[in-house]
């Protein structure tokens, strides 16, 4: 059985610096349904946790909405002190119940809950800290402006942005240097290439979140399925192994509370697609 280990994903430094592995881990779905509460299964999550390094990840992406709170503490609990492992967090969005989120970005507010990340995490700096929402009713310029106090502070060392176009990314680098975006992408949801192609050209990080959903290429006729025949995996896993291959500067983030889907999903990246496969399904996911 061939081993599991992340580092065949290649690497990437975060903002020139900070080197981590490629295919990193998504820590949204710790929590409990709706992305609210503690999980259904409190062992498990800790297993899936402390499995991480075991499979050479050592990025691990989160936010204090998560739980909101929750995800952060599991994270310390299984892992701290992150011995080689970069854990980023976010800022910007508020939770009013399950599945409820609302943008907050008044610089008071994104100061303190970088502090409180800093204190649930257990950590003097956080390596990588994200403006989770743009809130549209706070001028940006203001939001920016906090990101570049944390950052002066020394409390934060790089920052990204999340959900943001190319001239949000422009904006926010008159204040700071911009090391990560976030956006939705996966194989049939494109809406961000031209983000991806700017961040591409600038040596920016870009985090896909959602990045294993494929749509109705996932049916069982579509073309997804039938090359994941060919390599005999799952439509999840050549999903994943396209990502991958897309750009260099592509750090996906698959998420799940169980081990066994860990595994699959670093499993995914020893699926080497032939050029003629990833274009057939670069095609595919733009037509979808």
């Amino acid at each position: 059985m061939t081993e599991l280990n992340a580092t065949h994903s290649g690497t990437f430094r975060i903002a020139g610096e900070i080197e981590i592995n490629r295919l990193g881990y998504g820590a949204m779905r710790i929590t409990g349904p709706g992305i609210w509460g503690e999980p259904q299964d409190r062992s498990e999550v800790l297993r899936t946790l402390r499995r991480l390094p075991e499979v050479g990840i050592n990025f691990i992406d989160t936010a204090d909405s998560y739980g909101p709170g929750v995800s952060e503490r599991l994270i310390r609990e299984a892992l701290a002190p992150y011995p080689g492992i970069l854990v980023a967090t976010k800022a910007g969005l508020t939770r009013g119940g399950p599945d409820q989120w609302t943008p907050r970005g008044d610089p008071e507010y994104l100061v303190a809950q970088a502090h409180k990340s800093l204190e649930a995490l257990g950590v003097e700096q956080i390596g990588l800290w994200q403006l989770h929402r743009i809130d549209p009713r706070v001028p940006a310029p203001e939001q920016f402006g906090a990101v570049k106090s944390l950052l002066d502070s020394g409390a934060i060392r790089h920052a990204g942005l999340s959900e943001v176009t190319v001239a949000d990314i422009e904006a926010a680098s008159k204040f700071f240097s911009v090391a990560t975006v976030q956006n939705q992408y996966n194989l049939v949801d494109r809406k961000s290439e031209g983000v991806l192609d700017y961040c591409q050209k600038n040596g920016i990080g870009f985090i896909p979140w959602f990045p294993l959903a494929a749509g109705a290429l996932a049916q069982p006729n579509s073309v997804l399925a039938a090359i994941a025949k060919e390599h005999n995996a799952a439509t999840s896993q050549i999903a994943l192994a396209w990502m991958l291959r897309r750009s260099h500067v592509m750090l996906p983030i698959p998420g799940t509370s169980k081990v066994k889907h860990l595994e699959e999903n670093v499993a995914a990246r020893d699926i080497v697609l032939s050029d003629q496969e990833f274009a057939v399904l670069d095609r595919a996911g733009r037509s979808a």
